[in-house]
């Protein structure tokens, strides 16, 4: 037990894969804020950490089932001589859900009707954010577990990443989320860039490949365009105000 922890290997392992585990939880936390920023503002601070604490859950539970995860590569049908496996239906729905919903909140935060704000106030209920947050936990879990899995076979190592890679998570979610909400365009940035993992999902799904390195780039470049843009802007100027905000 001693010799086990004191491997510099595995502290090495632990650490690299807690970045990664928070890279990849990035966009996860993006897309729980845009989803909370739904609810009033007393109910988003829960809704965050429900939904950060449901992911370390699917997370775990999905580790202790390594041997389920690896039968989806078997499979299931096929489709234009293109053979489905229960993980390529679950990346193709995925990137399927994550899209639709990314454009539909551009909408409603672009063209939303002001005057039936209160009328989405009710439609929009704690539970159906929460529900839709555990839609997108499972898509982004399989990838981090996966992820996991590739790096190291120590199932310990594995759990403890997780747990503190959603600690982080727990902490900077509230300025990364006031932070988005209070910056209209790096809002539809975030859509834009979910947009772009959904098509990656997809993507994968089918066997087509499209390097991380490129996407990570994108989204980089057009941050740091975002953020010399908002650097430029005069004091006076005000940004646009979103449709679909609760005070």
């Amino acid at each position: 037990m001693i010799e086990t922890l004191t491997d510099p290997s595995l502290w090495a392992a632990l650490f690299t894969l807690t970045a990664l585990e928070i890279v990849l939880g990035i966009d996860n936390i993006i897309f729980i804020s845009i989803l909370s920023s739904r609810l009033p503002k007393q109910k988003q601070k829960k809704a965050r950490q429900i939904g950060l604490l449901l992911a370390m859950v699917t997370r775990i539970l999905l580790l202790f089932s390594l041997s389920l995860i690896m039968k989806l590569t078997s499979p299931l049908f096929t489709i234009f001589t293109h053979e489905i496996s229960g993980r390529d239906l679950i990346l193709i729905v995925g990137g399927l859900f994550l899209m639709a919903k990314s454009v539909t909140e551009i909408h409603h935060k672009l063209e939303g009707d002001p005057e039936s704000m209160e009328g989405n106030s009710k439609k929009t209920t704690f539970t159906k954010v929460i529900v839709q947050i555990m839609i997108l936990d499972i898509v982004f879990s399989l990838d981090s577990v996966i992820t996991a899995v590739g790096m190291t076979n120590q199932l310990g190592v594995m759990i403890a990443a997780v747990v503190l890679s959603v600690g982080f998570m727990l902490m900077s979610s509230g300025s990364i989320s006031d932070f988005v909400d209070s910056h209209p365009t790096i809002k539809i940035l975030a859509l834009s860039f979910l947009i772009l993992i959904g098509l990656a999902l997809f993507g994968e799904g089918w066997e087509l490949h499209i390097p991380k390195g490129y996407i990570y780039f994108a989204m980089a470049f057009s941050v740091i365009v975002e953020l010399l843009n908002m650097k430029l802007r005069k004091p006076d100027e005000k940004p646009v105000v979103l449709k679909g905000k609760f005070d």
